[in-house]
């Protein structure tokens, strides 16, 4: 009897693995798949720049604002019900976006995507966690780890894949039938789990969407009709307006989206910093540089997404090894370097590109970047983890990941901006006019990342400030 218990433990857990596993994998690959199709879906819906963007940033937009909402959301009514919801809502927007008989109508099927994704990826490792046991849980969040990066360094590569061999609406088709398949999966092997019931805070996550939004409408419109136009003018007056009311609303609420008192610890506050430039840098340029293989060099969605990989996979090749080197060097030094090396493969990147140039001078480009993602990712969460008291973790770790997926937004919007300013898509030498600038811009932005990690070393003296019932919500 008790073999078959044992049997059926093992069964349990494996079943939890596979299923917040499929679904964080779907979830992640949706996002790199999408910016191989970019050129495609701009030829097909005529779409311009700023719709380009908005297809990338209404998904990290969403996600990044209902992230931290999306595991209040869990606690409150139950993880398994939220996150059987962020699937069938991540899977009919996919179907959505796959029918989307025009730009402006995937640009609200990719934001329903991303509420989706909000739930799903906090939801699963939530999940996870409670399904294996407390000795083998790191073991098991390390699989769970693995299966983003493997979503990140295959992802321009199916994306490629499905856009020359079926069409561009395939990449949001292929989520449709996993979608079907999870939702009896998790139905069946999850456990329902609940925390802290504290009172959600909806006004906080209003005007943080708003204010955003209004922010991101400046900057992707600005480079259209210019940068003084009255509703250029209004989103930045009226966006920026929001997010200050959303600081004050966050500091006198009793259970605040985002405390702010995590912030006045100085070493937290610089490697959010850090993290913010880094996915500004880096996600602003791959979104640039992915046209650039096919619009100017003119590969196949396909032969683009292999030249890609000695990037995307460059950090599942090196992420043991950067493991075994924080322990010798320590995860600050390991970060810091991860940020030089990204700086440098973005300056490499300004500098050699032209419209002839070669692949093969550009291959160091993306394997020096490839290897900083790589040293940054991986001890980048312990080091924020280990600036916050243990009760916080769960909120650090949460803010953490909206603060780099805020950086991807602005990082397209602002190096796309960059971009219309300096070029066009008119021809290959107007593309790369515009391309150099932004990732001279990416390049600089990121290397300002490594200020600010080495400049997390000191902590300050004192207890951080912190909420009564904020600590509560995320034990």
């Amino acid at each position: 009897m008790g073999g078959i218990a044992l049997t059926r433990r093992r069964g349990a857990v494996l079943g939890a693995v596979v299923v917040t596993g499929a679904a964080q994998f779907m979830a992640a690959l949706d996002n790199l798949v999408v910016t191989m199709a970019l050129p495609v879906i701009r030829e097909h819906l005529h779409a311009g720049l700023a719709c380009l963007e908005w297809t990338v940033n209404a998904y990290t937009l969403t996600f990044a604002v209902l992230l931290l909402t999306g595991a209040a959301l869990g606690d409150r009514f139950g993880r398994k019900r939220l996150f059987l919801l962020g699937i069938t809502l991540f899977t009919a927007a996919s179907a959505a976006a796959a029918l989307a008989p025009n730009i402006t109508a995937l640009v609200v099927a990719r934001a329903i995507q991303g509420a989706g994704g909000a739930l799903i990826v906090p939801l699963s490792l939530t999940l996870l966690s409670a399904a294996v046991p407390p000795e083998r849980r790191n073991l098991y969040l390390g699989v769970w780890g693995g299966i983003s990066g493997l979503a990140v360094a295959i992802g321009p590569l199916v994306g490629g894949a499905v856009v020359e061999g079926l069409s561009w609406q395939y990449i949001f088709w292929l989520n449709v039938p996993i979608g079907i398949a999870l939702v009896p999966a998790a139905w069946a092997i999850l456990r329902e789990s609940r925390g802290s019931a504290a009172r959600l805070d909806m006004p906080g996550v209003g005007l943080a969407s708003l204010g955003l939004f209004g922010v991101v409408y400046g900057l992707v419109r600005g480079p259209q009709i210019g940068w003084a136009a009255p509703e250029v003018l209004a989103g930045f007056l009226v966006g920026g307006a929001l997010l200050a009311g959303f600081l004050v609303v966050e500091r006198r609420v009793v259970a605040p989206m985002l405390p702010l008192g995590l912030f006045r610890e100085r070493r937290f506050s610089l490697l959010n910093l850090a993290a913010f430039l880094m996915s500004f840098g880096m996600f602003g340029s791959v979104f640039l540089l992915a046209q650039f293989l096919q619009t100017v060099q003119h590969y196949s969605p396909l032969s683009a997404g292999v030249r890609t990989l000695p990037w995307t996979a460059m950090p599942v090749l090196v992420a043991p090894l950067a493991g075994l080197l924080v322990e010798r060097v320590g995860a600050r030094r390991i970060v810091a370097s991860g940020l030089a090396l990204q700086a440098t493969g973005l300056a490499w990147f300004a500098f050699r590109l032209h419209v002839g140039v070669s692949y093969v001078s550009l291959i160091p480009a993306f394997v020096i970047s490839g290897v900083g993602m790589a040293l940054f990712f991986v001890p980048v969460a312990s080091l924020v983890l280990a600036a916050v008291p243990r009760a916080m973790e769960g909120v650090a770790s949460g803010a953490n990941n909206a603060v780099r997926e805020l950086g991807g937004v602005f990082g397209v919007s602002v190096l796309g901006a960059v971009f219309a300013g300096f070029g066009s898509y008119a021809n290959g030498v107007s593309f790369t006019n515009g391309l150099v600038p932004a990732l001279a811009l990416g390049a600089s932005l990121v290397g300002l990342g490594v200020v600010a990690t080495l400049g997390s070393r000191a902590r300050v003296d004192g207890a951080i400030e912190m909420l009564p019932l904020a600590a509560e919500s995320a034990a």
